[in-house]
């Protein structure tokens, strides 16, 4: 007869506190010192002041407006920006903008920006 042991409550929690363990040390001898990342939040907090106090949205948000990530295409566009980082070829490229682009709505997006730099790019999409 085979003896058994019981489960533990909670397996995923069990390897995540060995991860924990394995991590720390290494995380304390190659990770950012404190002052580091008190100066990497300082830098973060000025930019995010500095846009907000600008006023007026830059083309980039002007995009990110028309094509949030509430959108079917501002996912689209999401996974492909993501996707187009770890590609080795420049046919795979073309492959991959194919197969995010085709099958989305963009007609539904034409002339709704008030940036012609975007209605531009959703043409562009659109003809895709």
């Amino acid at each position: 007869m085979h003896e058994t042991r019981p489960l533990p409550a909670s397996p995923a929690a069990d390897a995540r506190a060995d991860d924990a363990v394995d991590l720390a040390p290494l995380i304390a001898a190659h990770g950012p010192s404190p002052e580091e990342r008190a100066a990497t939040q300082a830098r973060a907090e000025a930019l995010v002041r500095a846009i907000r106090e600008e006023g007026r949205p830059s083309t980039m948000e002007k995009f990110l407006g028309e094509y949030g990530l509430s959108s079917e295409e501002g996912v689209a566009l999401m996974c492909l920006a993501e996707a187009l980082l770890r590609v080795p070829d420049a046919a795979t490229i073309d492959d991959l903008i194919e197969d995010k682009i085709a099958g989305s709505r963009w007609d539904a997006h034409l002339g709704q920006s008030e940036s012609s730099l975007v209605n531009a790019s959703t043409w562009g999409l659109y003809l895709t």
